[in-house]
């Protein structure tokens, strides 16, 4: 498996696998096909409620606990120091482990320096391997930096052809920080499976869009995370380390580019919605 170094040096699979889905029958199946096919990094959360089906899928697998690299996150509700200790513990339980290897805050909202620094502790503790954000832009990185002890070892953040965070992707590179990316075939928006750029450098290297777009992101130095319930895709998305974009192939996705984001953590309501959403994590 391809891997990044970390800041820490912990090395983390350069290509993981998401499990944003919601049926838990279909969860734990998806997670043994992508581990049977060689993914090495499995990306959930407590907000997706799926962290017991992804344990399951985990135990049976029968691949070693070493050989994973397993992320979870910290939801809304969990932020603070000592929501932060019991949900941490609640994920391990609910994924059958008795560490992570990473952990993150997943959104920028509520108590975040608490759940720092009991985070902080938790990696001194040798509970976790490495600790990081979600959804960061870099002025929020940059604060958190300032005032704690351990700075992120990970930043995961909406980025796709659609949303190549270009300026982000570069402070992130600068500050010694990975980049992963969430939604990085776009969720299927866009039409990007039919985009004729994509499709067009697809036919050129006997390859899917997927594929493209999943390389595209490897050789820009990003973590991706696809998800699929279909095994023909598991396998076809772990199929992008046997070619290469050309420069001309990756100067043409990057014209793609709109600058627009699906998911915008700057508008007041959508904070408002989600900073009071209830739900048993």
């Amino acid at each position: 498996m391809h891997t990044v170094k970390l800041n820490n040096n912990v090395e983390m699979p350069i290509l993981g696998f998401g499990v944003l889905i919601d049926d838990a029958q279909k969860c734990e199946q998806s997670v043994i096909d992508a581990i049977n096919t060689g993914y090495r990094l499995i990306d959930t959360a407590s907000g997706y409620l799926n962290e017991a089906a992804v344990g399951n899928g985990i135990k049976k697998s029968g691949v070693a606990r070493e050989e994973l690299f397993i992320a979870t996150k910290l939801w809304i509700q969990e932020a603070g120091y000592e929501k932060t200790k019991l949900a941490f513990e609640k994920s391990l339980e609910k994924l059958q482990l008795d560490y992570l290897d990473l952990y993150m805050i997943h959104m920028p909202f509520g108590d975040v320096y608490g759940s720092w620094r009991a985070m902080e502790e938790l990696y001194k503790e040798g509970k976790v391997r490495a600790i990081g954000v979600c959804n960061f832009q870099p002025d929020r990185l940059m604060d958190l930096m300032l005032f704690n002890e351990i700075k992120p070892a990970v930043c995961q953040i909406e980025t796709h052809p659609f949303c190549q965070q270009s300026d982000t992707l570069k402070f992130l590179q600068d500050n010694n920080i990975q980049i992963e990316a969430w939604g990085p075939l776009a969720q299927g928006k866009n039409d990007i499976f039919n985009n004729e750029i994509l499709v067009a450098i697809a036919g050129k290297h006997n390859k899917s869009v997927s594929q493209v777009v999943l390389r595209w992101h490897l050789q820009r130095g990003v973590v991706a995370i696809p998800k699929s319930v279909n095994k023909y895709r598991i396998e076809q998305n772990f199929q992008v380390f046997d070619f290469e974009l050309t420069t001309e192939d990756m100067n043409a996705i990057t014209h793609l580019d709109t600058k627009t984001t699906s998911f915008d953590l700057r508008n007041p309501e959508l904070i408002k919605m989600m900073g009071k959403f209830k739900y048993d994590i």
